[in-house]
């Protein structure tokens, strides 16, 4: 479908590719990855043909009608519906011809084209599509003038759903969106039967959605075939490869250009001295070992408090006279990890900054820890950095009593070393300024890390390096991210925020994805604008997750099977790479039998629970 072809392109003198090449078929679903900066965008401009490669060439089939997320929106006094029904250009141009009032065999003539296009069911396609992303019933007649940009983008990427073509293009879909409407839009693409190219940090849709990934690295393309955790363990395998070859190299160069500097005037070992100087030249250069980007993060260990750092009971909260979050009780220990959960708007950001104390309780008794310290992360906090400053001078006035190497030393426990230190805030990427502003809200030590959307800028190496920071800090954490991986890596406890307050979630993150997934949003369904409607449907969904919780358990099990045998292969795999070992292949074998077994029983068990959910 899409060739690319020793594809080369510069902007100025920076070499952006050179003989560059891939190859996307009809039907594939690709993640293209690589480092902030390395060419991804610019790759998504030079297929849409909105910019025009220096050599080479990229072939996209005859007939194929790429679509992508527009940026502009040229009419915002339109609705959000209406956006979405007119990006399908031929439903466009007939509803225009219908405004002019047509009458006869003309008028004949659009209603047929109409009806043949699926037009009668046209407006509930795309109100379904807004109603995954975000929009109520009320909000599909409003003019996009009255949303702000974030809403806006929403509508965009609504309209690219919608709109026909054979290819979509996605260029990171998932920024400034909730965790539901994640869960959304990774449903709607893996069942998605078109092309689908999309570039993104978030390594759960990668997996879930992508079959290929196309890493952009060192101005070339490099194809891996599977998902993003394929793609990682067969890079790490290449790259422990390349480390061996390398040295095998190294030993066998020293070796022949130690006989050649031993023997070479020795007139008796002279030709064969010649000779190993031939194959010195012959062998090149050293193979190149790929350089993994490295970034460490490290949270500065509290002082451990062994009362409850928060006691809520009946606390109101909200902003001016208006309650937001009303009656709640709740515990927090220095020991929890917490993730909000709930769509956006529902108050997570408003409980967030009530336990940091950027808001006050209106009624309740809200009780703090002695001596308890707090860190709040939100991300607008980034845009209020003075630009022209630095990263040391900015930490230097947040602890003026510390040493200029101390200093130093605690931004670099976030990624930022001297040259990044010393470099105007202003120059640092979107990851940078999020790590500076992590380094700034620990240095007092916190007790507790509130962090409201802390990964909306940080690549996947950095979002795997906070992680690891999280799990290794003492301390509290209380979690609002869109990003289900870090979720699910770091929280043991999920709080729901809906309807006004905060409850317990009962069950995992998978069962919260499946009770998002299932819950309608949809604003064609009247009963779930009313409170008894709400309820029946959290009623039935408590009910579907405890008959199908026994089936859940025995996928839970095979999954971690497949987890531990997985690393058994890995184990085999790179064993055999190193040389042979009596018996690992007859092993390695067993192995992938066990692996394909396993995953044929989650295969069956999987579609059962799925036949289950959708009734």
């Amino acid at each position: 479908m899409i060739d690319i072809s020793e594809l080369s392109y510069h902007i100025g003198k920076r070499t952006i590719f050179e003989d560059a090449s891939a190859f996307i078929g009809k039907g594939q679903k690709v993640g293209l990855v690589g480092l902030n900066g390395c060419g991804k965008t610019t790759l998504f401009k030079l297929i849409l043909g909105r910019l025009y490669p220096d050599g080479g060439k990229i072939s996209v089939s005859s007939g194929t009608v790429l679509a992508t997320v527009e940026q502009e929106i040229p009419d915002i006094n339109q609705t959000p519906l209406n956006h979405v029904l007119y990006s399908d250009l031929r439903l466009k141009k007939l509803y225009d011809e219908l405004a002019q009032n047509p009458s006869g065999v003309r008028l004949a003539e659009i209603y047929d084209k109409l009806d043949s296009l699926g037009a009668h069911g046209a407006a509930a396609r795309a109100g379904a599509i807004l109603g995954g992303l975000g929009f109520s019933n009320a909000d599909l007649s409003r003019p996009l003038k009255e949303f702000s940009g974030g809403w806006r983008v929403r509508a965009a990427l609504a309209a690219a759903l919608f709109a026909p073509s054979d290819c979509l293009l996605l260029d990171e879909p998932t920024n400034h969106l909730d965790l539901e409407t994640v869960i959304w839009l990774e449903n709607c693409l893996a069942k998605l039967d078109k092309t689908l190219i999309i570039v993104s940090h978030d390594r759960n849709i990668l997996n879930k959605v992508c079959d290929k990934i196309i890493l952009v690295d060192e101005c070339k393309l490099k194809t891996y075939t599977g998902d993003y955790d394929t793609y990682e363990r067969t890079r790490h395998l290449q790259t422990e490869q390349l480390v061996k070859d390398a040295k095998r190299y190294e030993e066998t160069k020293k070796h022949l250009q130690a006989f050649v500097d031993r023997f070479r005037y020795k007139a008796s070992k002279a030709k064969q001295a010649q000779s190993r100087l031939k194959m010195i030249e012959k062998m090149g250069d050293a193979p190149k070992i790929p350089l993994e980007k490295s970034i460490s993060f490290s949270f500065p260990q509290p002082q451990h408090l062994d009362a409850y750092l928060f006691t809520l009971e009946d606390v109101s909260c909200g902003y001016d006279d208006k309650i937001v979050l009303d009656k709640l009780n709740l515990t927090i220990t220095q020991d929890d990890k917490i993730a909000l959960l709930g769509s956006n708007g529902n108050g997570k950001s408003t409980l967030a900054k009530l336990l940091a104390g950027r808001i006050h309780s209106m009624s309740g008794k809200l009780t703090y820890a002695r001596k308890l310290k707090t860190a709040y992360f939100a991300q607008h906090q980034t845009e209020e950095f003075d630009v022209e400053s630095t990263p040391y001078a900015t930490a230097k006035a947040a602890m003026p009593e510390a040493k200029e190497a101390e200093v130093y030393t605690h931004l670099a426990r976030f990624g930022l070393e001297k040259s990044k230190a010393d470099t105007e805030i202003g120059k640092l990427s979107g990851g940078e300024k999020s790590r500076l502003l992590l380094s700034l809200i620990t240095i007092n030590k916190p007790n507790i890390l509130i962090l409201d959307e802390p990964t909306n800028h940080l690549d996947i190496t950095s979002r795997r390096a906070l992680i690891e920071a999280l799990n290794e800090y003492d301390g509290a954490v209380v979690l609002v991210t869109h990003d289900f991986h870090i979720l699910e890596s770091v929280c043991d406890r999920l709080l729901l925020v809906a309807d006004g307050t905060v409850k317990p979630f009962d069950g995992d993150l998978e069962d919260y994805k499946n009770y998002v997934l299932h819950s309608s949003r949809s604003s064609s369904e009247e009963d779930s604008s009313s409170e008894g409607g709400r309820k029946e449907k959290r009623k039935n969904a408590a009910k579907l997750r405890a008959e199908t919780a026994p089936l859940r358990s025995k996928i839970k099990t095979i999954e971690r099977r497949l987890e531990t045998l997985s690393s058994q292969k890995e184990n085999l795999e790179a064993r055999l790479i190193r040389g042979y070992e009596s018996g690992l292949s007859i092993e390695l074998a067993f192995i992938n039998k066990e692996i394909s077994d396993a995953e044929k029983q989650w295969e069956d068990l999987s579609t059962q629970l799925e036949e289950i959910m959708n009734g």
